[in-house]
């Protein structure tokens, strides 16, 4: 106990220090996305399908392990931050506003201030995207749930992209997309129309804000089930590289190192969690910039376990199919630094 105790506090220190010289070139803001791998409450919901997540229900989901996996969540948002929480976090995974809510005021995390948008969306597992922003830094103008259709499939239902306006330290707008795309159960290759269906939601979308202000900051970030070379992304969407010069927005995952990676499939690790912004944030046109131009997945050893199929680490997840496994979460943490240019 007191060993994960020690891993803990040094994963602060790592990123306090990380963090310490950006700082210095202007204030700095922490952006950070997590899939929390099923952050559900106890509580039946008739108009869902979470019995799986009941005393009862094959997880055996009861009030204490809800409450220790909002503890967890709670130290790993703790850790990202550092010495400052972040200002903005993603997430996806969340069946409700209740267990955002309830981890907005865990006592680890309760001195961020953090205010909630959630909108309740059609999956039909009962799963949403959610957002907190740090009250005082980040300043409400306008959200919205962006409603993903599949041609020829009228009945087809997941989560909706959360947009949400506002004004970052009161001086620049920031648009900010949370996702959470259809994943890929069928098959990669037919499941994949429902991803371009997402990608041409969000692009409509970012394609509007960016005819009106061409200097717009527009923050995506997400579970899209597609890695970021796949067509939803580099082709529907349009996300590509920093040196790409025709393109509007930017998939920071795209230049990350080989071998990285914020999820693991079969010993591979790989880029489900992305961040992805537009032009202008990364090239510093307005007051905001990108830190380094650069993404960062927060992979401390105490999210980490050894992988019993294949050589290496995998994240410590919560279940191994209906087992209870005592982790946070199958997805790492990503994040980015946001400076306010001096």
């Amino acid at each position: 106990m007191r060993k994960k105790h020690l891993i803990f506090f040094i994963s602060l220190v790592v990123v306090a220090f990380n963090s310490y010289g950006q700082a210095a070139r202007g204030e700095l803001y922490r952006v950070m996305f997590y899939n929390v791998e099923n952050l559900f409450d106890p509580y039946d919901d008739p108009e869902k399908n979470d019995n799986d997540f009941t005393p009862e229900g094959n997880y055996r989901w009861t009030e204490y392990r809800w409450r220790e996996k909002t503890s967890k969540i709670a130290k790993v948002i703790r850790a990202v931050g550092a010495g400052q929480l972040p200002a903005i976090i993603g997430f996806c995974e969340i069946e409700n506003r209740l267990v955002l809510e309830e981890l907005a005021r865990h006592p680890i995390i309760r001195d961020g201030k953090y205010q909630v948008v959630h909108y309740e969306s059609p999956d039909r597992r009962g799963i949403d995207v959610g957002l907190f922003y740090r009250d005082g830094i980040f300043t409400l103008l306008y959200s919205e749930p962006l409603r993903v259709r599949v041609d020829n499939k009228p009945d087809f239902a997941t989560r909706d992209i959360l947009y949400v306006k506002g004004l970052l330290a009161g001086v620049d707008t920031v648009h900010i997309f949370v996702n959470h795309w259809p994943s890929r159960l069928g098959g990669a290759s037919a499941s994949e129309p429902n991803r371009i269906a997402a990608a041409r939601t969000l692009r409509t979308k970012t394609d509007s804000i960016m005819a009106v202000v061409k200097s717009a900051n527009v923050l995506i970030m997400g579970d899209f089930n597609d890695e970021p070379e796949d067509i939803s992304l580099s082709k529907i969407l349009g996300a590509g590289r920093k040196v790409d010069r025709e393109v509007q927005l930017i998939n920071l995952m795209l230049d990350m190192p080989a071998g990285e990676g914020s999820h693991r499939f079969q010993g591979r690790w790989g880029f489900l969690d992305q961040i992805i912004v537009s032009k202008p944030l990364m090239d510093g046109l307005g007051k905001l910039q990108v830190a380094e131009g650069r993404a960062n997945v927060f992979k401390a050893d105490f999210l980490l376990e050894d992988d019993n199929r294949y050589p290496g680490k995998m994240p410590y997840r919560q279940f191994i199919g209906f087992k209870f496994n005592g982790g946070f979460s199958d997805h790492l943490p990503v994040y980015i630094d946001v400076i306010l240019k001096k």
